[in-house]
């Protein structure tokens, strides 16, 4: 039997961006409904158990709002189940590691707090328009079809599968449709960090030069990106990418997601066999499937340049400050960079109209779906930015609907007040800087 129910707000996609707009929404007032095609909510986090927040600390301060909710609940249990610590990869500045189920948890409980209603393994279809705006979004769970139809459509699904189908243009990738490389990642328990960690190169160069020349190592290895997990001993192993997969084909997707698996089962017999402090360690939390850094960049009223990032430009409506390198995962060729963007000690701020479309009246997206250049989107992409993006999108989506006003009407200035008095920083002509530094907190 065929389902139908209403809502003020659908949010697609739960990862961080969809988490951010669903709670921000629900918390001013709006009845929101987040579908997720997976068990859990958090995207990459879900997908990569122990990636750290990076990017929530430019110039060493926390773009605050819901971000920051999250990572000082997380903070002050008892025991602290999250800390800030310095990165130690170049040009990223602090970051926040985690327990991860705690993390999940957490994020539940807030959604469930503002009363959000979660639809966990439903898939979004296909939207069904009226005109310029969307009335409707076929979905699917295990007992078959449901619609539900919202006042207001937020789209944080990575892919934009729903946006690209109510017509909302977009590109690949780069334009040319190279997209950045996927991850697949795993932790390695009963490591020695006081051994793992006696070099001073974060990179374990040394290390992967032998592992690719004995045959042992994937040549995509040439780094070996190995951090500190939350937990004693434990190390997170980010270092398995895999070239030339298009994130919007799920066959692609799963046979990246095997080889991801033979890569990463590799390089765990590597580290124990070979590298100092792993003798007695065992691989465990193995990602359920690969993480994809990019797909669809959807065609906004505003294009996020690279230029106007490297000027440390904080536009008018600007909603989240920044300060990323460039990074940049494979993209086109084996290339990794983690290069500055902006000045040391300076940062810019994402505009809000990168997440408009032109036409679609009831649409906002959010996330890696954000419409910029590809230098630009290889900063803005981190999770702690993602988060804040679709808090934005969840307020401008309530206020549009209490309002009776499409995206486009919407006055940006409104918004970035209201995320200001939502404790969100750097806006609105705020300095970032007038800010307690985070780990001096």
């Amino acid at each position: 039997m065929q389902r139908t129910i209403s809502t003020d707000v659908l949010v697609v996609g739960g990862g961080t961006a969809g988490f951010g707009a669903a709670y921000a929404a629900a918390s001013q007032g709006a009845r929101v409904r987040l579908v997720e095609g997976t068990s859990k909510i958090g995207g990459v986090m879900a997908f990569c158990p122990g990636m750290p927040w990076g990017g929530g600390f430019p110039i060493g301060r926390s773009i605050g709002g819901v971000f920051d909710t999250l990572t000082s609940m997380l903070c002050t249990m008892q025991p602290p189940l999250a800390e800030i610590r310095p990165s130690t990869l170049e040009n990223f500045g602090a970051e926040v590691i985690y327990d991860h189920e705690a993390a999940v948890f957490a994020m539940f409980q807030m959604l469930e707090d503002v009363g959000v209603d979660i639809h966990l393994n439903t898939f979004a279809g296909s939207p069904l328009l009226l005109g310029h705006r969307i009335i409707g979004v076929d979905c699917y769970d295990r007992t078959g079809p449901l619609t539900i139809e919202p006042a207001m459509v937020i789209d944080c699904s990575g892919d934009g599968d729903i946006s690209a189908k109510a017509g909302v243009p977009f590109a690949l990738g780069d334009g040319r449709g190279n997209m950045m490389g996927v991850t697949l990642s795993f932790s390695m328990l009963g490591a020695r960090w006081e051994q793992v960690f006696a070099s001073d190169d974060p990179y374990f160069t040394k290390e992967a030069t032998r592992g690719i020349a004995e045959g042992r190592l994937h040549p995509d290895l040439a780094k070996l990106y190995l951090m500190r997990g939350f937990h004693r001993d434990t190390v997170f192993c980010n270092s398995v990418h895999i070239r030339g997969v298009d994130g919007t084909d799920p066959q692609q997707v799963t046979k990246a997601t095997q080889e991801g698996r033979r890569r990463c089962r590799q390089l765990a017999k590597f580290l124990i066999d070979c590298v100092p402090g792993f003798e007695q360690a065992r691989m465990s939390e193995l990602g359920p499937t690969i993480g994809v850094r990019e797909t669809r960049k959807l065609e906004a009223v505003h294009r996020i340049l690279a230029r106007d990032l490297a000027a440390a430009t904080k536009f008018a409506d600007g909603i989240v400050c920044c300060d990323n390198p460039i990074d940049d995962v494979m993209r086109s060729d084996a290339a990794m960079t983690h290069h500055a963007i902006v000045a040391q000690g300076n940062y810019y701020t994402i505009p809000f109209q990168a997440m408009v479309p032109r036409e679609i009246e009831n649409l906002l997206f959010a996330g890696r779906l954000v419409c910029a250049d590809p230098a630009a989107f290889a900063s803005v992409r981190g999770m702690p930015q993602c988060m804040a993006m679709g808090e934005a999108a969840g307020i401008a989506a309530t206020i549009a609907h209490d309002r009776r006003l499409t995206v486009q009407a919407l006055d940006p200035a409104e918004i970035v007040a209201a995320l200001s008095v939502r404790g969100v920083r750097g806006l609105g002509g705020e300095a970032l800087s007038d800010y307690a530094p985070a780990l001096e907190r």
